[in-house]
C-alpha cells in the first residue's frame, strides 16, 4: 500500500483534531482539548502553517501569538522567494518538466501551510503546465483532499467530476480504484450511504488511500455504510466473511460484535455494541453530525429484523429480547410507526406488537397514479406555454 499511497498534504489527522475541539466538554473534556491544542500548535511550528493558525484563532477566538505569528509569516516569506526563483531559474535554464515541479512545489507548499485560496490556484496553474494524465489525476485527488481539510463540498464535488472526466480518458487501475474512495467518502459526508458503501466494497480488497485515513478505518467506514445500506445476506457475503474484515476485526473494538450479533438475531448484545460503536462515531468528522441518524437507523433495522420473523410479538418478550423496559420500547415503536418507519401496531391492551406488512401491489398502483398525475400536470403546463 505505501508504494502507492499519494503524500498526506494536507494532513487531514489535524481536520480531524481541529474537530475535536468543537465537540461538546462532556464528550471530550478540557483537559483533552487542552493536549489537543497544543499538538495543534506544535504541528503548525514544525511545518510553518501560519495561515491555518489564524484560522483556528479566529475559528476558537484564541489570542494569537504575536511573535509566533512573525516568525512564521518569516518562514513563509522566505520559502515563497525560495519557490518563485527556483520556478524562474527552471523557465529561463530548463525544461518544461522542471517548470511544472517547481509550480507543484509552490503548490504543495501552499496546500501544507493551510493557505486554501493560494494552494487551490497553484495547483490550477501548475495543471496549466501538466501535460501526463496521470499527473493531472495527482492534482485533482489533491484538491479534492483540499475540500475534505476544510469542509468544502462544492470543491470536493467539482473535482470528483473532474476526475471522473479524466478516468474516462484512459485513467490507470490504481487511480480508478483511489477516485472510489474518495468518493466513497464524499457520499459519507452527504449522508448518502447507500451510495458510500457500493463504492466502498468495490474498493474493499485494492485499497491505498492512505493519505485519506488509515485501513483499517477504511474497514470500519465500510461496514457501518454497509450495515444500514444492504440487506442481511448480502451483509454476510459481502462484508462479515469477507477476508478484508475478518483480518482487522478483532482491532475494530464492538464492530464484530456490532456485525455478528444484527446477522445472528442476539439483539441484546447489538443495543451494547451499538451504544460503544456510537460513541466512536460522535467524535470522528466525517461522522460527527451522522451519530446519532445512524444509531437510529441501525435501531429501526434490528426491529424489523426481528419483527417480519413474526406475526405478532408480546411487547414484555421483545424488550427483554433488546434488553431494554417496555416502557422504552413502547415509545420507540409508537415514533417509528408513526413516521411510516415500521410496518406494525402496538396492541396496548394485550401488550401485543402486530406486524402489517405493506401490500406491495397496492402500494406500486398508488406510486402509478401518483406519477401519472404529476405527468399530465406538466404536460398540461407545457401545453399553456407553447400556446402562448
Amino acid at each position: 500500500m505505501s508504494e502507492n499511497a499519494l503524500e498526506k498534504n494536507p494532513d487531514l489527522e489535524l481536520a480531524q483534531k481541529r474537530f475535536l475541539l468543537t465537540v461538546s466538554d462532556s464528550v471530550v473534556s478540557p483537559a483533552e482539548k487542552d493536549d489537543i491544542k497544543a499538538e495543534l500548535l506544535a504541528a503548525i511550528k514544525e511545518h510553518q502553517m501560519l495561515p491555518f493558525y489564524k484560522s483556528l484563532c479566529e475559528h476558537f477566538k484564541w489570542a494569537q501569538d504575536e511573535e509566533l505569528v512573525r516568525d512564521l509569516k518569516e518562514a513563509n516569506d522566505k520559502k515563497v522567494e525560495a519557490l518563485a526563483a527556483t520556478i524562474k531559474d527552471a523557465e529561463e535554464n530548463l525544461g518544461e518538466s522542471e517548470v511544472r515541479e517547481g509550480f507543484l512545489a509552490r503548490a504543495e507548499f501552499f496546500c501544507r501551510i493551510g493557505d486554501k485560496d493560494k494552494a487551490i490556484q497553484a495547483f490550477r496553474e501548475t495543471t496549466e503546465k501538466t501535460v501526463g494524465l496521470g499527473q493531472k489525476l495527482d492534482i485533482v485527488f489533491s484538491l479534492i483532499r483540499i475540500g475534505f481539510f476544510w469542509n468544502d463540498h462544492d470543491l470536493i464535488e467539482r473535482n470528483i467530476e473532474k476526475a471522473k472526466s479524466l478516468i474516462e480518458q484512459g485513467g490507470d487501475w490504481d487511480r480508478r480504484n483511489r477516485l472510489k474512495v474518495y468518493e466513497g467518502l464524499h457520499f459519507l459526508t452527504i449522508r448518502k450511504f447507500s451510495e458510500a458503501a457500493a463504492l466502498f466494497l468495490e474498493g474493499l480488497a485494492t485499497f491505498t488511500s492512505e493519505e485519506l485515513f488509515p485501513y483499517n478505518t477504511f474497514i470500519l467506514y465500510t461496514a457501518l455504510v454497509s450495515i444500514v445500506s444492504i440487506d442481511r445476506v448480502k451483509l454476510k457475503e459481502k462484508v462479515i466473511d469477507a477476508p478484508e474484515v475478518l483480518g482487522v476485526l478483532n482491532e475494530l473494538g464492538k464492530l464484530g460484535d456490532l456485525l455478528n450479533s444484527l446477522y445472528n438475531s442476539d439483539y441484546n448484545t447489538f443495543f451494547h455494541a451499538l451504544a460503544d460503536i456510537t460513541d466512536k462515531l460522535v467524535v470522528d468528522r466525517y461522522w460527527g453530525a451522522h451519530a446519532r441518524y445512524f444509531c437510529r437507523e441501525m435501531r429501526i433495522v434490528a426491529y424489523s429484523q426481528l419483527l417480519d420473523s413474526y406475526r405478532s410479538v408480546r411487547l414484555d418478550s421483545m424488550a427483554r429480547d433488546f434488553g431494554v423496559s417496555v416502557e422504552f420500547l413502547d415509545r420507540e415503536l409508537s415514533r417509528f410507526i408513526a413516521a411510516g418507519r415500521l410496518h406494525c401496531k402496538i396492541d396496548k391492551v394485550g401488550g401485543v406488537v402486530e406486524t402489517t406488512r405493506p401490500d406491495n401491489k397496492n402500494a406500486q398502483y398508488q406510486a402509478v397514479i401518483k406519477q401519472g398525475d404529476n405527468l399530465l400536470n406538466r404536460i398540461s403546463k407545457l401545453s399553456r406555454i407553447i400556446n402562448l
